[in-house]
């Protein structure tokens, strides 16, 4: 069996065609250009704006025009991660699935689920004759992962709809109605070179096997952070002599980085006494993280000798800004149970032979909070003698919980389930903050089929959820209010 034969077939048809388009963040144009011929192909009025998002339009079915109208919002791009070892051109090779257990999975890679069923569902009843509803707009954002940058771009007039379904969440059975807003900061601190000592050696030492995932979704499960974990050894024999020669860890900031390696430089004559407590390290981190991350691994190798190597004092002064960085759960909301309100994901680190840099995504539901921790790096980065710039700030959604959209969506699951679908607020960040802001009139929720570890190679959909999901999806179409 292949996902072309899960149920319903509409949806994972599309799903599948998805799964055959590259379209790893920044990089949309095989999934832009496929999408726009498959509206062509079933007559679906289908233009592109000037940041490259799709909009889509269909006229309500038969008997329902007057049914308010309806905006099918879900994003074309996908993180692009592969577990290491894996052999896999995010730009060119396309996602191969597999079903284990009632589960979709891709083979080492992310699946795309997040959120190619998404665009999957919107694609099913924009083509489907039987399915009932009202106006129909699709807008299918662009470069949701990385940015936001097709919901900030999006022009405002350009949707005509009075209520939009976030088709990017990921717990069937539960309705969000509120997200975190973030901001992204990239600290930069340049360090000095000199030649390397004589009687040094070299070696790498690296961190992996950890399960990575969504930022704002799995910030709050103790998964560890390869970068944190490789200072915190590199720390621990930070005052036998070494030099650091270069650092690379993580690729994408909404992902927890799931592996990190540094090049360092030692004296000959302590590198029996320097491996033997990396490896003590490595011990200790193994029985406190072991449950959440059993995978883990530190593993070294000899390189060969660079002829340069980072300064003493620079060495220091990045190991220990490093180690003194925030990360994770800085605080829990105060008003919704068990929900995060501000955290940071120290997510990529590297060198270029001038500067050290890292680039962080922090959230917040609070932005007084958020604003404040983005403070605290630039501070950090200040006392480290660099700097921190903050860029693609974007706000939350403020739940509204009178909503009209909301009373009808919670009846109609009611009816279809027999039970009441939960109503949540959500850490990580959804484009109905940035869409709300745009058009502060249109009521919102965002609802989607239960995934799992989305943003790492153990990202996987499961199945009975997302008929569930699409079945919904098709109740609440046909159970929309009337225009007053």
């Amino acid at each position: 069996m292949t996902i072309k034969d899960l149920e319903p077939k509409e949806l994972w048809g599309n799903f599948y065609n998805l799964t055959r388009c590259p379209r790893p963040s920044k990089h949309e144009e095989a999934v832009r250009d496929y999408l726009v011929d498959w509206a062509k192909k079933h007559k679906i009025e289908c233009h592109v704006d000037n940041v490259g998002n799709i909009i889509m339009r269909k006229p309500a079915t038969p008997g329902m025009e007057d049914v308010c109208p309806v905006v099918l919002q879900a994003h074309m791009d996908m993180v692009p991660q592969a577990r290491a070892g894996k052999v896999h051109d995010f730009l060119k090779d396309p996602i191969e699935t597999k079903i284990v257990d009632g589960w979709v999975y891709a083979c080492d890679t992310t699946l795309g689920a997040d959120d190619g069923l998404g665009v999957a569902a919107a694609m099913a009843v924009l083509e489907s004759k039987t399915i009932k509803h009202g106006p129909i707009e699709a807008l299918i954002t662009t470069d949701e992962e990385t940015g936001m940058t097709g919901a900030f771009g999006l022009k405002r007039g350009v949707l005509q709809g009075k209520y939009l379904l976030n088709l990017d969440s990921e717990t069937e059975g539960e309705l969000y109605v509120g997200c975190a807003g973030g901001i992204d900061a990239t600290i930069t601190i340049p360090y000095a070179t000199e030649a390397a000592p004589k009687d040094y050696c070299a070696m790498r030492l690296i961190i992996g096997g950890l399960k990575g995932g969504h930022s704002g979704m799995e910030i709050n499960t103790g998964r560890a952070n390869a970068n944190k974990l490789l200072f915190r050894h590199i720390r621990w024999v930070a005052d036998c002599g070494i030099r650091l020669i270069n650092v690379d860890g993580g690729n994408m900031r909404n992902a927890i980085p799931r592996d990190a390696m540094i090049t360092f430089a030692m004296p000959k004559a302590h590198k029996e006494c320097i491996v033997a407590e990396l490896e003590k390290v490595a011990g200790w981190v193994k029985k406190e993280i072991g449950r959440v991350e059993p995978d883990f691994f530190m593993k070294l190798e000899p390189v060969r000798m660079y002829p340069k190597v980072m300064t003493e004092a620079d060495t220091q002064k990045i190991i220990n800004t490093v180690m003194i960085a925030p990360n994770g759960v800085i605080r829990m909301s105060k008003d919704m149970e068990g929900l995060v309100e501000t955290s940071l994901n120290l997510a990529i680190m590297n060198t270029n032979g001038k500067n050290f840099s890292i680039k962080a995504l922090l959230r917040s539901s609070v932005d007084s909070a958020k604003d404040a921790l983005a403070e605290r790096l630039v501070c950090l980065a200040e006392l480290a003698g660099g700097k921190c710039q903050l860029t693609g700030a974007y706000p939350g959604w403020k739940p509204d919980m009178e909503s009209g959209l909301l009373k009808t969506m919670k009846q109609t699951y009611k009816k279809l389930y027999k039970k009441e679908p939960a109503v949540v607020a959500i850490h990580a960040g959804l484009e109905c903050g940035l869409l709300g802001g745009k058009y502060p009139d249109m009521e919102m929720i965002s609802f989607g089929p239960t995934l799992n570890s989305p943003h790492s190679p153990d990202e996987r959909a499961n199945i009975e959820s997302s008929k569930k999901f699409f079945d919904y999806l098709v109740a609440a179409l046909a159970a929309m209010p009337k225009v007053k």
